[in-house]
């Protein structure tokens, strides 16, 4: 009897220390799941491809297409949940797991853009408000910064007030754009606007300028170097400058026709040149040669023709001479130099059959001048077996006068460089040519010259023979003592008809 009450006892201590020990543990091991959903902000729309993840750690999982998540088996207790994906600022909501049982918890992520800051308006510089522009090309230039330093795009609006045309030029990445061509005694307004494709554009104040009216008497023409490239300008006798062409192409040598109105240039695209024609107004630019293209040792040195009242344009091509019709049909070959030499200047008269050549070899020298007939008979020479360049060629109107620069110095070296350049008349009744740069400065070439419309002056360009000074256009009376006056500074190459 005494052992069974052991007995029951031993068992009811072991039944009341295992009851105990079970309800410690309640809960302990108990798990639950967590289910969620991640969208945008603003606009619920679900994102895919979230990572999901807990503090303290369970599973990592990712939203699917419609922006949902699970995660089971989640012990019991409480956490911070996160959400994270490329583009969007990282989110945590807290979540209490309860056994057998579900949570759930909801994401609204912002863009990773969200505080960010759009550009300035940008600040218009040029043209200026009010401005009236010389030229039929515009030069706009603005400013704007963006305060993280994003990527800004722009679109320029400009309105021909005249019309009310409107150009709309987008995605622009600088902050200035030249255009041309303009349409001349027009009013115009423009405005910029600036986004960085993260807050909404800005928008600059509208700015106004006008653009002269047509040059009634623009007679002459010459070039300035602007931006690296030769752009063609027309003034009057009093000195009033027009820009005819654009700064973003090179274009030189310019010659006025006055009985077809129009101006023949030529212009360079890479190693290539042409023949362009515009109207007197710098509009209607059209290319007029094709493959037969001017070519020659030096194309900054390369001249052409185009007689008054002619309808063809002459110009060298290596060894060879052609004329094209100004509307740039009929290329047709006068004349090939026998010995090979490279053709490099024209001065033609058609009145009295007459063509003059300069040739030299392909470092620019062995000159010779002389003159052939238009079925490409050679003629007289005029100047041979000398040393050292000669550049610009003219021939007067009645035909007897040869125009030309020759640098007496005889100087040769690679870059071409003329140390003494000087004009010479040349007379085709006496045969004789006179020198006519008096009071030229000493250490400067005379260079490009060309007779005025009634040959009482001749007009060229002076510059100093290191090669890099500023060139100036000057005139001169062969007949007074070789006075010089400067009517252009900074420009070169002068056509005056």
């Amino acid at each position: 009897m005494k052992r069974s009450l052991y007995f029951i006892g031993f068992i009811s201590m072991a039944f009341l220390l295992m009851y105990s020990c079970n309800e410690d543990k309640i809960g302990e091991n108990e798990f639950g799941t967590l289910t969620g959903k991640v969208v945008a902000s603003g606009s619920n729309a679900p994102l895919a491809n979230v990572r999901v993840s807990t503090s303290p750690v369970s599973s990592t999982v990712f939203t699917d297409s419609t922006g949902n998540f699970v995660i089971e088996e989640i012990l019991v207790g409480e956490y911070s949940v996160e959400a994270r994906i490329d583009g969007y600022i990282a989110d945590f909501e807290p979540a209490t797991i309860n056994g057998n049982a579900t949570s759930n918890v909801v994401f609204e992520l912002d863009p990773s853009t969200a505080n960010n800051r759009p550009p300035s308006a940008p600040e218009l510089l040029t043209p200026e408000d009010g401005e009236v522009l010389q030229s039929i090309e515009a030069i706009f230039s603005w400013t704007s910064t963006d305060p993280e330093g994003d990527p800004i795009k722009y679109s320029l609006e400009l309105r021909n007030v005249n019309t009310s045309e409107t150009l709309l030029f987008e995605n622009l990445t600088d902050t200035t754009l030249t255009y041309s061509p303009l349409t001349l005694g027009t009013s115009y307004v423009w405005q910029v606007t600036a986004t960085d494709e993260i807050n909404d554009p800005v928008i600059s104040a509208v700015s106004a300028f006008e653009v002269i009216p047509a040059p009634i008497d623009n007679r002459i023409l010459f070039v300035r170097k602007i931006n690296g490239n030769n752009v063609i300008f027309s003034a009057d006798e009093d000195g009033t400058e027009f820009q005819l062409t654009s700064s973003e192409v090179n274009s030189y040598r310019p010659r006025r026709n006055v009985s077809n109105n129009k101006i023949a240039y030529l212009q360079t695209d890479g190693a290539n040149a042409d023949i362009f024609t515009m109207n007197r107004d710098g509009t209607d630019k059209r290319k007029i040669t094709g493959p037969i293209k001017p070519s020659g040792f030096n194309m900054e040195e390369i001249n052409f023709d185009w007689p008054e009242g002619s309808v063809s344009i002459y110009y060298p091509r290596l060894d060879k001479l052609y004329r094209v019709l100004y509307n740039g049909l009929g290329t047709v070959e006068i004349f090939q130099t026998p010995d090979g030499s490279l053709i490099s200047e024209v001065a033609v008269s058609e009145n009295s059959n007459r063509i003059v050549l300069k040739t030299n070899n392909f470092e620019g020298y062995d000159v010779k001048i002389f003159t052939i007939s238009m079925a490409g008979g050679i003629q007289d020479t005029i100047l041979e077996d000398v040393d050292g360049a000669v550049s610009g060629l003219d021939i007067s109107i009645t035909d007897n006068l040869v125009l030309y620069s020759y640098d007496v110095s005889g100087f040769e070296d690679p870059t071409y460089r003329r140390l003494d350049s000087r004009l010479f008349l040349y007379d085709m009744t006496t045969m004789m040519a006179t020198d006519v740069s008096d009071n030229k400065e000493a250490g400067t070439n005379d260079l490009d010259p060309i007779f005025s419309p009634n040959e009482a002056l001749i007009m060229f360009t002076n510059t100093s023979n290191d090669g890099i000074s500023q060139k100036n256009i000057l005139t001169l009376n062969p007949n007074d003592q070789g006075t010089r006056t400067v009517v252009h500074e900074d420009a070169s190459m002068p056509d005056w008809q």
